[in-house]
């Protein structure tokens, strides 16, 4: 075999969806290793998904916006601890819809990574009784995916 063949595959850019399932965390932790083993750009994603809002708050413009800055503050923390790890380029991404569908159809061709890393569970939604977003992102997504679990 030639020493190519034994190479494993670099990544450049690494997505990872997170949340806070402990399924998430695990993602993020495995995909902060594999950016800095592979010194690519760590792309974090996290989505507000439409079915945790009823009615009256989606009604609610004051709601919206609080939950846009809870999950920047979320996102900005994943950021600093990635950063503190040694990860040179990381970027955040708000995204609202449901998760495994706007994951696939909006951010993989926004950002344009090469490896999407995702925990095998949800902490919400009703995907988690009807079938896994995880799943879904694996079979669609036109980048190869990694499920943490």
């Amino acid at each position: 075999m030639a020493e190519t063949e034994l190479n494993p595959k670099k990544f450049s850019k690494i997505l990872v969806g997170v949340d806070d399932s402990p399924d998430a965390q695990m993602a993020f932790r495995f995909a902060m290793n594999r950016a800095k083993q592979d010194d690519a750009e760590l792309d974090l994603v996290t989505v507000i998904e439409d079915d945790d809002i009823n009615v009256y708050q989606a009604l609610d413009k004051n709601f919206i916006t609080g939950k846009r800055e809870q999950s920047e503050k979320h996102l900005a923390q994943y950021k600093q601890i990635a950063e503190k790890f040694g990860i040179k380029k990381v970027q955040t991404y708000i995204a609202e819809g449901e998760a495994g569908e706007t994951i696939v159809k909006n951010v993989i061709p926004q950002v344009d990574p090469d490896l999407l890393v995702i925990g095998s569970s949800s902490r919400t939604g009703v995907a988690r009784y009807f079938g896994s977003q995880a799943s879904y992102m694996s079979k669609y997504a036109p980048v190869s995916v990694l499920v943490i679990r």
